[in-house]
């Protein structure tokens, strides 16, 4: 996310436009944006034709195998979306532009190919649906894919404001052709939804071809060794499955669960109120974004210019101090305004339930949901300091600590009943937290004696 910064930094110090709230305002908008809508997109198709008059059978099917198709794409593409975005940004600090589409092309290929195999493999084996209902997806899988790949390169590249308005237009499409199609049933909004998803990604990718020209269509020197990190590779897929774990636990657990279509499985039990719990993330995410992008990046680059320089031992310790000062003040306010959030949240949680037609019984899952994606938002801070002090390892295991806790914890929660339930994954992102917090202290009091002495 470098380089918002300058934006962010400029949005504050315009006080005479209320350049604070725009900053945060921003900062929620391109943090969470496209996420967002993504869930708001497919929610409107759901509650929208559901209002219509459609089959409420063929509305839970397709939200279902919507949310299957997003699960699965994220975790297969977890690994490649962090080691390609790595590599584009050496690549133009070298300024080799000419690099970037061929390998991004690339990177489509390789992820096409797994998401084909894969998905036709599952649909072969495990389907028995219309020849339709296979065929969209297996089109929507191996779009998504592609789709999550350039998005975070574009993210990477700073094209925030596209992005945004990418995916507006696209989920508006979505909606608009379910809603013409909703008389064939679950086909008909499965077609509107993957056609919206296809138009998206040819649009992302139009920005890319506009930007990057380059002499070559493709090339693979994202997979190289020497230029690449395997270790981002193995946080992004195990973060992505530690996010999804729990999930994935209540699917399938018979007692937690029901069939929906095919070998897909939902828990309505536990997916709605975490789905819903995730819409409380905005407010966290923007001050994480304008805390990180600001403050600690600008200490952040006093420090390691003092380094280059020669400056003085009592110099960097200033500048050090100030990164620990930034990075306090961020999980302070991280803690301040999800805090609030998440109390407005439970006070209003009711009345949410209700607005989504849930019952007041969900509450308790809801609340203690409400808490695990705050704790969420803060291990994703902690993770990306480490990233900019160059950690990459010590992130790897503490994804791994995730997914690992996540599944044992969610175990132990089912074991012991309904009041337990959402606590593994609660719990599991509190574990992780403190002793990421722990690490990123060590980290700190060390950092001198690892930036001199430690180099290879």
């Amino acid at each position: 996310m470098a380089g918002i910064g300058f934006e962010l930094r400029r949005l504050l110090a315009d006080e005479k436009s209320f350049g604070v709230f725009r900053a945060y305002a921003y900062a929620g908008v391109i943090s969470s944006g496209p996420w967002i809508l993504s869930i708001l997109g497919v929610m409107a198709i759901g509650v929208i034709t559901r209002l219509l008059g459609t089959d409420d059978r063929d509305v839970v099917q397709f939200l279902v195998s919507i949310t299957y198709l997003v699960a699965c794409s994220l975790i297969l593409t977890g690994g490649l979306q962090l080691m390609y975005t790595r590599f584009t940004a050496d690549r133009l600090f070298e300024k080799r532009r000419d690099l970037v589409l061929p390998n991004l092309f690339g990177s489509m290929l390789v992820t096409s190919l797994l998401a084909a195999l894969l998905g036709g493999g599952l649909l072969v084996t495990l389907f028995n649906e219309s020849p339709v209902y296979e065929i969209l997806m297996f089109a929507g899988f191996v779009i998504l894919n592609n789709l999550w790949v350039v998005v975070v390169f574009l993210n990477g590249m700073k094209e925030y404001r596209s992005i945004l308005w990418a995916f507006f237009i696209g989920y508006s499409l979505s909606t608009m052709i379910a809603l013409s199609l909703m008389s064939y049933g679950l086909e008909g909004l499965l077609f509107g939804f993957v056609s919206g998803q296809a138009l998206l990604l040819f649009m992302l990718l139009w920005l890319v071809i506009r930007d990057y020209p380059a002499p070559n269509l493709l090339a693979f020197e994202f997979l190289d060794r020497r230029k690449c990190f395997y270790s981002l590779a193995a946080t992004g897929v195990l973060l992505n499955m530690g996010i999804w774990a729990d999930k994935f636990l209540f699917w399938f657990n018979p007692v937690t669960s029901e069939a929906v279509i095919g070998p897909l499985r939902a828990s309505f039990i536990y997916d709605f109120p975490i789905f819903l719990a995730y819409l409380s993330i905005i407010p966290g995410m923007a001050v994480f974004l304008v805390r990180m992008e600001t403050d600690f990046v600008e200490q952040y680059d006093l420090f390691y210019d003092a380094v280059r320089e020669g400056g003085t031992l009592n110099k960097l310790e200033y500048y050090r101090n100030q990164m620990v000062f930034t990075v306090r003040q961020g999980i302070y306010e991280i803690f301040k305004v999800q805090g609030i959030t998440i109390l407005l949240a439970m006070l209003m949680g009711a009345s949410l339930l209700g607005l989504f037609g849930i019952s007041s019984l969900y509450l308790p899952l809801f609340n203690i949901d409400l808490i695990g994606v705050a704790l969420q938002v803060l291990f994703m801070a902690l993770i990306n300091v480490l990233f900019y002090l160059d950690k990459r390892m010590i992130v790897v295991w503490l994804c791994l600590l995730f997914l690992v806790s996540n599944i044992l914890l969610t175990v132990l929660s089912q074991m012991l009943g309904p009041v337990f339930y959402g606590y593994g994954f609660a719990m599991s992102l509190l574990l992780v937290c403190a002793v990421s917090i722990m690490v990123l202290s060590r980290k700190f009091d060390r950092l001198e004696y690892e930036t001199f002495m430690l180099q290879r």
